[in-house]
Parts: structure tokens; sequence; C-alpha cells
């Protein structure tokens, strides 16, 4: 048994090292919940918990930072979020072997996603249908909807079942598909994460995966780093911190696959 102590700290310091960066972090609380003995759907639905309650933690630091575009929020997100419960309810289809292999093929493209080199685009000031205008404090962009609804109720699918908040798709989505500058797209990333995690939990709630025991002295701690996360996002510079995350990301891929395959 690995020493409660240490599951704190290890917990703690993703919620810190994710909330900087309007990440949920599911790609990193499966493994450890599951490292420590937690099936998959359980780990999936006690992941979900931590991370509602994490990203809350981290957007009120950031709404009192004004970096939430909450407008943007309400247009894209839906559709993740309404994606999230079923993926969460209808996770039994799949046998936890199955959603640790595709948990493991999300982190892979997430990983190269933070790779990418994320520049903000010239805006297109063409009026067409589809592409929304959007003004938010000094800064303006251009929401691609035919992009950006389909990806984000696709992830809110994925990431219901296997549970994760989708943070990893939703902040290359903004940046590159919409023009979104990188500290808005954190901040309201955050504000996603936190909707699409407490959908993925309700709907695994519903089909008995939630094991209060595990989360709730999880959540506790997880939410002090959220809250210091937020806090040092403001100060750091995001792009200095994404490769370290790409890599770490992939790490975790190639643990979840070993794990799948010694499970058989």
């Amino acid at each position: 048994m690995i020493p409660i102590v240490v599951i704190w700290v290890v917990i703690f310091v993703i919620a810190v090292v994710m909330a900087m960066t309007g990440r949920g972090g599911g790609n990193f609380y499966v493994p450890v919940l599951i490292a420590v003995g937690l099936a998959m759907h359980e780990a999936a639905t006690v992941a979900q918990f931590i991370l509602f309650c994490t990203a809350v933690a981290a957007l009120l630091v950031f709404q009192k930072s004004r970096t939430v575009d909450w407008k943007l929020a309400l247009v894209i997100d839906p559709p993740t979020d309404v994606m999230a419960f079923v993926g969460g309810y209808y996770a039994h289809v799949f046998s936890g072997g199955v959603l640790k292999l595709i948990f493991a093929f999300l982190l892979v493209i997430a990983g190269f996603f933070m790779l990418y080199p994320v520049k903000e685009r010239v805006q297109d000031k063409r009026k067409r249908f589809g592409f929304w205008h959007r003004r938010f404090g000094d800064n303006s962009y251009v929401v691609n909807l035919w992009v950006a609804i389909p990806i984000t109720a696709l992830t809110g699918l994925v990431a219901g079942m296997v549970g994760i908040s989708g943070g990893s798709f939703k902040i290359p989505l903004m940046v590159l598909a919409c023009g979104v500058p990188m500290r808005i797209a954190i901040g309201t990333s955050s504000a996603m994460v936190a909707v699409t995690a407490l959908m993925g939990f309700l709907g695994h709630t519903a089909g008995g995966d939630f094991n209060p025991y595990w989360a709730i002295p999880l959540m506790i701690v997880a939410v002090f780093g959220g809250l210091i996360g937020g806090k040092l996002s403001l100060k750091a510079k995001p792009d200095n911190l994404k490769r370290i995350f790409a890599y770490t990301t992939l790490v975790a891929a190639i643990f979840m696959l070993v794990n799948a395959f010694l499970s058989g």
C-alpha cells in the first residue's frame, strides 16, 4: 500500500500544475487512482469529482483577474457537458481495459497538442456564417463554430467515459481554431472544465461508481492545490510549461497502456 500522505502530496502537486494551465488533470488523477488500487470506472468517477472541485477553486482566481470569457464558454461548452453526462452514464458499455486504451490514445493526442507551437492568429475580418466575431476586454477573435462545436461534443463524450475534463483539448482548440489569447483560454477552460467534470461525475455516479472514502479527502487536498495553481498562473507564462506537460502526459499514456495490457 502507498502511504496516504504520499497520495495526498501527489494529488496536491497535480492540482497545482494543472490549475496553472487551465487543464483538469484527469489524465494524471486516473493513473494515480488506478495505481493505488481503484478499478477504472471508480477511478474515473473520483477523478471527475476532484476535477470539478479543483476547477471551481481555480476559476475563482481567474474570474477575479477577469480572464474568463463566459460568453465563449456558454457557446462552445454545452455540447461538451451534455456528451460528458452521456459518456459517464454509458461508460459501463465498455470494459475497464477498453477505457484504458481509449484513455491512453487520448493522452498521446493531448501530448502532441501541447507540443504544437501555439501562436496567436491574424484575425479574419470577413463576416461568414458560422464564424463568431467576439470581443472580450481589449481582445478580439473569431470563433470557428464549424470546428469548435463538433470537437467539444466528441471531447465531452470520451472525457465523460474515462474521467478526464477535456482541458488538454479545449485550450488548443480555443487558441488554434478560434484565435483566443492563451491567458483567456486558460481562464475560460477552467470554467468549462468544471462543468464538464460535474456532468461526467453525475453520469458515473448514476451508474453507481462513486467512492466517497477516496473522493472527499482527495478533493479537499486538490482544492488547496487549485487555489495555489490559479494564483501562480497569473504570474507565470503558461507557454514555458507546455513542453513539460506534453512529456508528462505522454508518460501517463505509457503507464496506462502498460496497465491495460497487464490487467488483460
